[in-house]
């Protein structure tokens, strides 16, 4: 929702189905977001690579170029936060849309109030975490929130919004053993969700900050607690 000092936030909303997305575009558009509503794949990439909104709601089933595609199209080029959309509800199938770039994700038929929750609470920790603040520094991280920006042993790398907040939430609490609970509470917002939504951008956030994603020195598995965050590497 909109803040005080702050312009109305935009929305990308790419939903084939003409009844879901009209009542999606109407609902979000009565409670403060300003709406682009796109029924293809293909016209939506074209927008949102021209102009990349506050939060892109995606279906994943599309004509054309599918959810999965523009999700990591979108991804690749910014850190935009993603809500994906699917009438897929098994497990495979939502960790296989995480996998692609989404932040987020909705089993359809869900309550627009829920799809509205998600969408605030996403572009709440969005603008919380490019408030401007001090630079964080532990091992061989350093994080700049202000910019979003993370190093590693020097380098930068380029995460998605989610696994940019996941990072800071554990750089942060560095020795301590989160579990998933914790973990969705305090980077999701989440009261109860899937244990694999964690678990994923768990492998994601190793394979981009590890030497070797196969075998952690930074992000450890606390085997039946959680995960621990080692900034030295020693895993200790």
């Amino acid at each position: 929702m909109e803040t005080p000092g702050t312009s109305v936030p935009r929305v990308a909303l790419v939903e084939d189905d003409p009844t879901v997305r009209v009542a999606v575009e109407r609902y979000l558009g009565a409670n403060g977001y300003l709406v682009d509503a796109f029924g293809d794949g293909v016209s939506a990439q074209r927008a949102v690579r021209a102009d990349p909104p506050d939060v892109l709601i995606v279906d994943r089933m599309l004509p054309g170029i599918s959810g999965d595609e523009l999700a990591r199209d979108a991804r690749a080029r910014s850190a935009v936060p993603i809500i994906m959309l699917t009438a897929l509800g098994e497990v495979e199938q939502r960790i296989a849309g995480l996998e692609n770039g989404a932040d987020d994700y909705l089993v359809k038929p869900f309550a627009l109030r829920e799809l509205l929750l998600r969408v605030d609470a996403l572009l709440r920790r969005s603008r919380a975490a490019a408030a401007p603040t001090r630079e964080i520094v532990r091992g061989a991280f350093r994080l700049d929130p202000a910019r979003r920006r993370v190093h590693v042993r020097g380098d930068e790398v380029l995460l998605a919004a989610r696994e940019y907040e996941l990072l800071a939430y554990l750089v942060q609490h560095d020795g301590e053993v989160l579990s998933r609970d914790d973990i969705l509470r305090e980077v999701w917002g989440w009261s109860f969700g899937e244990g694999s939504t964690v678990t994923v951008h768990v492998r994601r956030l190793r394979e981009k900050i590890e030497r070797d994603p196969r075998r952690p020195a930074h992000l450890l598995t606390e085997w039946g607690a959680g995960y621990r965050f080692s900034a030295d590497g020693s895993g200790a």
